[in-house]
């Protein structure tokens, strides 16, 4: 693809398009007209008239336009050709610009125009010569003609097909190369969800145990002095966990000579000890498994952590609740993990399209799942999410 792209760059220091045109007619007319010149001066005493100048002229002039209209212009410089070599002596090499104009007809994609017009060429030649009872000659010139234009025609065809094939190469280049930028835009901005995602859970859990213990700390600093050392020990031990948990996290944006972080990442194992941490917050957990518990596929295990973490999170934020249950289900074809709070209903629960809700769901769906989230039927808030293996 880089060869084909290199291949139809134009080199610099030549000109192109009409400049490149003009310069073809100018300089076809002047190394003509010099190798007239040279012909008369060298040759038998003659003198070319002007009107045989003028065909010349006409024939060398049609080239400006040999891009624009290649058929025209091949006709042009073959019926001045015509007029011009019956009627000038010496005659000259003018036959040169029905050559370039036959190459321009056939290169722009007027193979029949091209070969038709060589046709009338040679047969013209043929019964000329036949007509001044120079048969031989007229045989010679005939095949030499025949062949001549043959080549041009041909050279003209290969040329076209190579420009096709330039252009076709470069137009799959250019819908590669959007493709390969729109997959990179794709990824980037599913990764960028990704770490969010993670920052949000990893933060937004912990923080908000930070939070809660601090208050209740504060609250009871004089009062209850147990009370608040016991916060604050929750709070070094949160505190602890969200630092491990963010270095985890955080390894994704390390280079690839780096080394990554070794701390596994959490799963439903690890639901005892999140309980234990938002016990002493204050919430109540009950965790009950349905089916034969097993190992989960470790993008599926983190999924289902992360959206009960979440969602447990949720309740100590916006829910008055004392306790919640946490249910895991084992499936024969995917796990269904639910938490319930026993809030009051409607008591400050999470509206459907808070971030932490939208992040749940956006877990669910890209493993294929489904995540429902709304008040339970006795009161307080359900979030319930199916995860396929």
């Amino acid at each position: 693809m880089r060869l084909a792209n290199r291949d139809a760059r134009p080199v610099p220091w030549l000109p192109t398009g009409r400049t490149a045109d003009a310069a073809l007619a100018g300089g076809a007319f002047a190394v003509l007209a010099a190798m007239t010149l040279v012909s008369i001066h060298t040759g038998p005493p003659s003198r070319m008239p002007l009107y045989s100048w003028a065909l010349l002229a006409v024939a060398c002039g049609a080239l400006y336009l040999r891009r624009s209209r290649p058929v025209a212009v091949a006709a042009v410089t073959l019926a001045a050709c015509a007029v011009y070599y019956p009627v000038t002596e010496p005659d000259g090499p003018a036959v040169l610009t029905f050559v370039i104009a036959l190459y321009t007809a056939a290169a722009e994609g007027h193979l029949i125009a091209a070969a038709v017009l060589a046709g009338i060429a040679v047969a013209g030649t043929v019964a000329a010569d036949r007509r001044d009872d120079v048969n031989h000659l007229a045989d010679a010139a005939g095949f030499l003609l025949i062949g001549w234009f043959v080549a041009v025609v041909a050279i003209g065809g290969v040329v076209r097909n190579r420009r096709a094939y330039l252009r076709e190469a470069q137009e799959r280049a250019r819908v590669a190369e959007r493709g390969r930028e729109a997959e990179a835009r794709r990824r980037a901005i599913e990764e960028r969800l990704r770490i969010a995602r993670e920052l949000h859970d990893v933060l937004g859990h912990n923080i908000s145990l930070i939070n809660v213990q601090a208050t209740a700390a504060l609250h009871g600093l004089r009062r209850e002095p147990q009370r608040a050392e016991d916060a604050l020990t929750a709070i070094k031990q949160a505190s602890k966990d969200v630092l491990r948990e963010m270095r985890a996290t955080l390894g994704v944006l390390r280079q690839v000579d780096e080394a990554a972080p070794v701390a596994p990442a959490p799963g439903l194992a690890r639901l005892d000890e999140l309980a234990r941490g938002l016990a002493a917050a204050g919430l109540e957990i009950r965790t009950e498994a349905e089916g034969e518990p097993r190992p989960l596929p470790a993008e599926t295990d983190l999924a289902a952590f992360r959206i009960v973490q979440e969602a447990l999170t949720n309740v100590t934020r916006h829910s008055g609740a004392a306790s919640a249950v946490v249910r895991v289900r084992y499936e024969a074809d995917g796990v269904v993990v639910s938490v319930e709070d026993d809030g009051r209903p409607g008591s400050g629960t999470p509206s459907a399209d808070g971030s932490g809700i939208r992040g749940m769901r956006e877990r669910a769906e890209a493993l294929g799942g489904g995540l429902v989230a709304g008040p339970g039927p006795d009161g307080g808030f359900t979030v319930r999410a199916r995860l396929p293996l």
